[in-house]
């Protein structure tokens, strides 16, 4: 059984759905509860999952590590598509969450005032572009992998939720937000959220 270190909503929930669209048993570990956390990841990020005797960092990394092991429909075989698939995948971890990323900053290093919302304002800015490039990749199909759902999917969505924290106009196009709707309904999503939500609870 896998062993996933995560927090609340943050990018972990995106491993948790796919350990669960991949038919994986998976033991979550809340960060705050693990006292050597710093050994198993020094950076002290989410997520950090445990193989065996094998302890994997960095969420892209992680994702591409078990849609290698396990047969799977989120990572297509064609050479072409495949190379897309990954490419989806960085655009979404390192594109999209450091844009996201800054919001969380700006709320933890500013004081208030016209300097912290301008901040605030630049960074929805540079998000709100990064969905319009979304919103133009599904032009064609209703998930960035084709006609069914991929990793990056999972992943945006995740990141989509976190917009909500903060006092920004996040702007999501309807294809996009058709695509995040239908990745939230699926039954992987839902039991991360359920599992995260029941875990806190008993914590």
């Amino acid at each position: 059984m896998y062993k996933l270190h995560y927090l609340p909503n943050a990018c972990s929930l995106a491993t948790q759905a796919i350990l669960r669209e991949l038919d994986q048993p998976v033991q979550l570990v809340n960060k705050t509860d693990t006292s050597n956390f710093s050994t198993l990841n020094p950076v002290g990020a989410v997520p950090v999952l445990v193989d065996g005797e094998r302890v994997l960092r960095e969420g892209a990394a992680i994702i591409l590590y078990l849609l290698d092991k396990h047969d799977n429909a989120l990572m297509p075989t064609d050479p072409e598509a495949r190379s897309q698939a990954i490419e989806n995948i960085l655009f979404a971890n390192a594109t999209m969450h450091p844009a996201y990323g800054r919001l969380f900053f700006i709320g933890e290093h500013l004081d208030d005032g016209p300097a912290k919302d301008r901040a605030f304002e630049a960074a929805a800015n540079a998000i709100n572009h990064l969905w319009d490039v979304v919103e133009q990749k599904l032009d064609q199909h209703a998930f960035l992998g084709g006609d069914r759902v991929s990793a990056a999917d999972i992943l945006l969505t995740v990141y989509s939720r976190w917009g909500g924290y903060f006092p920004v106009d996040i702007r999501i196009g309807e294809r996009a937000k058709r695509m995040l709707d239908s990745v939230t309904q699926l039954e992987s999503f839902q039991r991360s959220l359920q599992a995260e939500n029941a875990d806190s609870k008993t914590a």
